[in-house]
C-alpha cells in the first residue's frame, strides 16, 4: 500500500487540527471554570469569630442551634472560630485580636468588656453584640436606629434594671431597710447603676450600702467584707464577673443570709433568692439574626440595635427555705422558673 493511502487532503488535515485545537481550548476552558467554581465554593464558607468571657455553656449551644436553623451549617457554609476567656475579662482583648488576625467575616461577643475588646481590635470587621451596654451612651454608636459603625446587636439598660430589681426585692422583703449592692470594682457602669438605684431607694426609704469586689480576687477577704456590712437585703448587679463566677456568688449569698436578687442566670447558678432580668438564652438565639443579615451582605451601620422584650423571673425555693421565707403561691405561679 502506498504512503499516500494514509494521507488526508490538505483541507481535511486543516479541519482536523482545528477540531483538536478547539477541543483543547474547550477542555482548558472547562478546567478553568471548574477551578473558579471550586474557589467560589471555598469562599462561600463564612467564618464567625465568637468570643465570650465564660466557658462554653448552654447559651452558646442555643446560638449554634439557632444559626443552623437559619441555614448556616458548620462545615458546609460556615465555620465558627470559638474562644472563651474562662471567666477572666483581661483575656478578652487578646482573643479579639486573635480572631481579627484570622480574618473572620463577623465578630460575635457579649458584655461590656467583650464589646470594648472587639472595638479596640477592629473598626472594620462587622461585630454583633449578643448582649451589652448602651452603645450610644458609650459613643460606640450614633443612634439605636442607625448605629453608623461596625457594631450592632442587642442592649439592655443595666442601670434601670438594677433599680427595678431593688423594687422587686422590696416587694418580697417589705421589712428591708438596708440593701447591699454588689458591684465589680472598676466597672465603668457602677456610677450609673448607683445613681438609678439611689432614686428608687429614696422613694422606698431604703439605705444602699455599695460593696465593690475585685474579681477574680481573694474570696476570704470578700466574705469578710460582707460579714462586717449590716444589711437585710442584697442586690447583685449585672457585672459579667458574677455571671461567670457562680461559686463566688453562692458563697456570698450563703454568708449574708438575707434575701437577694440578681440576673436570672445568677439566681439559677449562684443561689440568689430571686432572679429578674432579661432572658440571656433568648438573646443568644436572637443574635443569630444579626449574623445572618451581615453574612448575606447587610451593613452593620444600618442594622438597628434592639432591646430585649422578654424578661424572666426565677424563684429559688432552696434559698427561701434556708432563709426561713415563705414565697407566696401567686409569685411562684408568675415565675418563669422555680428552683426546688
Amino acid at each position: 500500500m502506498s504512503k499516500n493511502a494514509y494521507s488526508l487532503p490538505e483541507d481535511k488535515r486543516f479541519s482536523g487540527a482545528m477540531k483538536r485545537r478547539g477541543f483543547i481550548t474547550l477542555a482548558g476552558g472547562a478546567l478553568a471554570w471548574a477551578t473558579a467554581a471550586r474557589a467560589q465554593q471555598v469562599k462561600r464558607v463564612s467564618r464567625i469569630g465568637l468570643f465570650l468571657p465564660p466557658p462554653r455553656n448552654s447559651e452558646v449551644d442555643a446560638f449554634l442551634v439557632a444559626l443552623r436553623g437559619l441555614g448556616w451549617v458548620e462545615g458546609e457554609n460556615v465555620h465558627v472560630e470559638y474562644r472563651d476567656a474562662d471567666g477572666d475579662d483581661n483575656r478578652l482583648p487578646a482573643l479579639a485580636a486573635e480572631l481579627v488576625a484570622l480574618g473572620v467575616d463577623v465578630l460575635v461577643t457579649a458584655t461590656f468588656p467583650g464589646v470594648l475588646a472587639a472595638h479596640r481590635a477592629t473598626t472594620t470587621i462587622p461585630t454583633v453584640m449578643i448582649v451589652g451596654p448602651d452603645l450610644v451612651t458609650l459613643g460606640l454608636a450614633a443612634s439605636m436606629a442607625h448605629p453608623g459603625g461596625n457594631i450592632t446587636g442587642q442592649t439592655f439598660f443595666l442601670t434601670e434594671l438594677a433599680a427595678k430589681r431593688l423594687e422587686v426585692l422590696a416587694s418580697i422583703a417589705p421589712s428591708m431597710t438596708r440593701a447591699g449592692v454588689l458591684m465589680q470594682r472598676g466597672n465603668p457602669l457602677n456610677n450609673g447603676t448607683m445613681s438609678a438605684m439611689t432614686n428608687a431607694a429614696r422613694a422606698m426609704k431604703v439605705e444602699l450600702r455599695p460593696i465593690e469586689l475585685d474579681v477574680p480576687g481573694d474570696l476570704d477577704n470578700a466574705l469578710s467584707i460582707f460579714g462586717s456590712t449590716a444589711m437585710d437585703g442584697l442586690v447583685i448587679t449585672d457585672a459579667n464577673a458574677f455571671v461567670t463566677n457562680s461559686a463566688l456568688v453562692a458563697a456570698i449569698v450563703d454568708k449574708c443570709r438575707v434575701p437577694s436578687i440578681a440576673a436570672p442566670i445568677v439566681a439559677s447558678r449562684g443561689g440568689a433568692l430571686v432572679g429578674y432580668g432579661v432572658d440571656f438564652t433568648s438573646m443568644f438565639r436572637r443574635a443569630t439574626v444579626f449574623v445572618d443579615k451581615i453574612l448575606k451582605g447587610a451593613n452593620p451601620a444600618d442594622i438597628p440595635i434592639e432591646q430585649p422584650t422578654l424578661f424572666k423571673t426565677v424563684i429559688n425555693l432552696k434559698t427561701a427555705k434556708a432563709l426561713g421565707l415563705e414565697i407566696s403561691q401567686s409569685l411562684q405561679v408568675r415565675a418563669d422558673e422555680v428552683i426546688e
